[in-house]
C-alpha cells in the first residue's frame, strides 16, 4: 500500500446504530461518494452478524476497486474474503497476522505512542495508524490525545503510509495531513447531523486534496 487514499472512513456498528443510520445505507453513501478504502467495525455482534454484514457491505461495494478492511476479527476477515484487517495493541502481533492472512492481505496496526509506532515500523503491517490526534467519544477507553505534534513525531518514525485517527472533522483534517498523515480515519465525523453523507465525504475529499 504505497498510495494511500487520503479519507479512511470507519464504518462503525454501534456509532450507526446510537445515530439510528443503518449500516446498509451508510456503505451505500459512502459507494456512491466514490470511497476508496473502508474499515467495519463491530464490537459487540455476534460472527453471524458480522459475516452478514461484511457480506452486504461486499455486495455494495462490487466493482469498485475499493479495499475493504476489518477490524481485529482476521478469521472473520478471511471467511468473508475481504482484503485486509486491522489490529490494536491489544490484538495479535502483525507478524503473526501476516502468517495467518499470508502476503497477499493488508494488514493495518493502531499505536498510540512513539514507541509503538518504532515497534510497528519494524514490522510487517503495511500502515501505521496513530492516534486519536483530537479527543474523541467514540471510543470509551479511548487513548491519550497525541495532538498534532504526536503525527509530526510518528511520520518521523516510519516510511509506512500513516493514517491518523481520533476527533477528525473537515475543520481540522487538513491540519493532520500537513502534519504528515498520509490519511485521516473518520468515524462520526461522517454524520454531520442533517447533512447527506455523500456531501460530507465531498467535503473531506475537498479538503484533504
Amino acid at each position: 500500500m504505497t498510495k494511500f487514499p487520503r479519507l479512511y472512513p470507519i464504518l462503525d456498528a454501534g456509532v450507526l446504530a446510537a445515530k439510528g443510520v443503518s449500516a446498509d445505507k451508510f456503505a451505500r453513501a459512502l459507494r456512491a461518494a466514490g470511497v476508496t478504502l473502508l474499515q467495519y467495525r463491530d464490537k459487540e455482534a455476534d460472527d453471524a452478524t458480522i459475516l452478514k454484514n461484511a457480506e452486504l457491505i461486499s455486495d455494495i461495494f462490487a466493482g469498485s476497486g475499493a479495499r475493504l478492511i476489518m477490524n481485529d476479527r482476521m478469521d472473520l476477515m478471511l471467511l468473508a474474503g475481504w482484503d485486509g484487517v486491522h489490529v490494536g495493541q491489544k490484538d495479535m502481533a502483525p507478524a503473526d497476522v501476516r502468517i495467518v492472512v499470508g502476503d497477499g492481505r493488508v494488514i493495518g496496526v493502531s499505536t498510540h505512542t512513539e514507541e509503538q509506532v518504532r515497534i510497528a515500523a519494524d514490522t510487517t503491517a503495511d500502515y501505521v495508524a496513530i492516534g486519536p490526534v483530537f479527543a474523541t467519544g467514540t471510543k470509551l477507553d479511548a487513548e491519550p490525545v497525541v495532538g498534532l505534534e504526536g503525527v509530526r513525531r510518528a511520520r518521523t518514525l516510519t516510511s509506512k503510509p500513516l493514517d491518523a485517527i481520533g476527533g477528525i472533522t473537515r475543520a481540522n483534517a487538513r491540519s493532520v495531513v500537513d502534519a504528515g498523515a498520509d490519511s485521516v480515519a473518520v468515524i462520526s465525523g461522517l454524520l454531520a447531523s442533517g447533512e447527506p453523507v455523500e456531501k460530507v465525504v465531498g467535503d473531506f475529499l475537498e479538503v484533504l486534496r
